[in-house]
């Protein structure tokens, strides 16, 4: 048991990813500030300066505002694909190069003991792609940021020990709420958000006999609640008769608040 993890912040304002082992420490996006970074690693009695590596899911500003900061001050290496890197350039400011590194969508990477698997997912971004963490026949599958779940990414993320799973929005709020319709055209389209309800869908057809926690990721601080989303996708997986409760648990997630660091 050497595969942990903790979802430091996720949500509208900010997402970032804690995943290490005895040896390796890896970062997935900085979508806060440097000084809100390095207080979340306190809170998990971790040190940023022990990062192998930062892995960027793709270029919007609540995944990358403090990756910069970060890879300067203490010299991190920044894993992204070609689009990734072109779009965020000027974004982050300037990083060495001996700091860059291309991490292509549809590829493998090891950092020591753990195996990175990136995929493509279906937002409004350059290319964004996401992770799949193996070690010992062990799987944290992370997914947010898609405006649906294809086969092919269900295909990859089947039967992950861990999901984080997005669960963006409710979507009775999001039409009724403040929101301009062109926003909402986009969060609904096929390059948005995952809603709550087809969270509990798309995992009904990727949780396995080995899944035992599933995360709900990435919600929506105008357009969703922690208690309706937990709700909503408990209600589908109980219809599934998946052994929700019983074989595996529903878990919240913060914009400001890390989980407690978890083995997989």
């Amino acid at each position: 048991m050497s595969l942990h993890f903790s979802v430091l912040a996720s949500g509208s304002t900010g997402n970032a990813i804690f995943v290490s082992d005895e040896n390796h420490s890896l970062l997935v996006d900085a979508g806060l500030s440097g000084k809100q970074m390095e207080a979340l690693f306190q809170q998990i009695n971790r040190n940023v300066r022990d990062l192998s590596g930062i892995l960027v899911t793709h270029e919007h500003s609540d995944h990358i505002k403090g990756i910069g900061v970060l890879a300067r001050k203490y010299n991190v290496p920044i894993y992204a694909n070609e689009k990734t890197w072109s779009a965020m350039e000027g974004l982050i400011g300037t990083i060495a190069p001996d700091q860059k590194f291309i991490f292509p969508t549809g590829t493998v990477q090891a950092f020591g003991g753990i195996s990175v698997e990136s995929f493509g997912v279906s937002h409004d971004a350059a290319e964004p792609m996401f992770f799949s963490f193996h070690q010992d026949n062990k799987k944290l599958t992370l997914i947010t940021d898609t405006g649906y779940v294809s086969d092919r990414m269900k295909g990859i993320i089947d039967n992950s020990d861990v999901f984080i799973f997005e669960s963006n929005h409710d979507v009775e709020m999001l039409r009724m709420g403040r929101y301009p319709w062109s926003v909402k055209r986009r969060i609904l389209s096929d390059l948005g958000h995952v809603s709550n309800e087809d969270a509990g869908l798309a995992l009904a057809d990727v949780i396995g006999d080995k899944t035992k926690r599933i995360y709900l990721a990435h919600l929506s601080q105008d357009n969703n609640m922690k208690e309706i989303a937990r709700m909503s996708v408990h209600q589908v997986l109980q219809e599934k008769d998946l052994g929700i409760d019983e074989r595996f648990t529903l878990h919240d997630t913060d914009p400001k608040q890390p989980t407690q660091l978890v083995y997989v």
